[in-house]
């Protein structure tokens, strides 16, 4: 499947060649607050060696604009569909996921959190937010094997891993902080997989996906999928090609 953020709010494929070969099994929507978000006033996208660190704000229109405009095409899609909520408020993640549940051909609400939220806070979402619709928590690295367990016995459907964040800076030598992605990441990420998979998690791998060998190896190691992010964005991506 794709990760949040990397194909829009419902699927719409035609400007997107880089699926050849790629059998999607579900779609991932760009991440929603319960409030419109405007993009950051200075966006950036910074390379470096394996990889870059794209900063943007997470713009969307709001969740209840998110329903109106996409809800209907979330219907008729032939893919399930997760919604990806920003789930730092507790009582605005219940609000969310309730209005989920009676939306049609929406699967599961995948919840992504602020980095260093506590966990008191992750565990209060899930208790407010436990019901009719699986709940999939999108963690960092560091609190899937220190909180996943706990995520998991007390209701939560799956773990997936959120995309690391970093800092660097930028041509005017300010420092921006933002998402990591590249293939750098895939080490880290693999093992990240391997050790939940022996702690019995059910878990979505991600992080550095840019080959069906990539994604072979961490089902090979238990995951029960594969999220893929920026090799979507890449016009000569071709996932039905061996890796060079």
């Amino acid at each position: 499947m794709n990760a949040a953020g990397s194909l829009g709010f419902a699927p719409d494929f035609r400007d997107f060649g880089s699926l050849e070969g790629l059998e999607l099994g579900a779609f991932v929507t760009n991440p929603f607050s319960l409030r419109r978000r405007l993009p950051t006033a200075q966006p950036e996208l910074i390379e470096y060696p394996g990889g870059f660190l794209l900063h943007t704000g997470l713009p969307n229109p709001g969740f209840n604009a998110g329903i109106k405009n996409y809800a209907s095409r979330w219907d008729k899609s032939d893919l399930p569909i997760i919604v990806h909520l920003m789930a730092d408020r507790p009582e605005e993640t219940q609000h969310m996921v309730k209005v989920l549940e009676v939306q049609e051909n929406v699967m599961a609400a995948e919840l992504g959190f602020a980095p260093l939220l506590a966990d008191d806070i992750l565990l209060l979402t899930l208790e407010m937010c436990l019901g009719e619709l699986p709940l999939i928590f999108s963690l960092p690295v560091e609190q899937v094997l220190s909180l996943g367990s706990r995520l998991i016995r007390e209701g939560a459907q799956a773990i997936s891993i959120a995309a690391p964040r970093g800092a660097l800076p930028n041509e005017q030598a300010s420092l921006i902080t933002g998402r990591l992605y590249g293939p750098s990441l895939f080490p880290r990420a693999l093992e990240t997989v391997y050790s939940a998979t022996k702690l019995g998690l059910p878990i979505i791998g991600a992080g550095g996906v840019y080959s069906k060998e990539n994604a072979n190896a961490m089902l090979s190691v238990g995951a029960l999928a594969v999220q893929l992010d920026a090799a979507l964005w890449n016009p000569n991506f071709n996932f039905s090609a061996p890796t060079p």
